[in-house]
């Protein structure tokens, strides 16, 4: 099996579980990842998701992004795999990372 391929197989429940441990600020949704974050202003949250976009480009790993005034929701799943894998894990690790730099932590 290649490298390829390997990336597009679907996470089973025990590399899931890990993924979740690994990012608590993430659930499983309808066979997705998903995230939502409070920002301080909808500009904020523009911001964000060029942040997040400009990194998708990079990877070529697309979420699916709702934004509704300051909260921003992230959902990834591998659309051609049916379900959650290894891109949508990495890509959730770099949405954390612009996350964690970007939008104030409450105390």
């Amino acid at each position: 099996m290649s490298d390829s391929q390997r990336s597009s197989d679907i996470l089973d429940s025990t590399a899931l579980h890990g993924v979740m441990a690994d990012h608590p600020h993430w659930e499983v949704r309808d066979s997705a990842l998903v995230r939502s974050v409070t920002v301080p202003s909808f500009a904020d949250g523009i911001a964000l998701v060029a942040a997040v976009a400009a990194v998708a480009d990079e990877v070529d790993h697309h979420p699916d992004i709702d934004i509704r005034w300051t909260t921003i929701t992230f959902r990834l799943s591998s659309h051609s795999a049916g379900g959650i894998t290894d891109r949508d894990a990495d890509m959730c690790g770099r949405i954390d990372a612009i996350v964690d730099e970007r939008v104030p932590q409450p105390l």
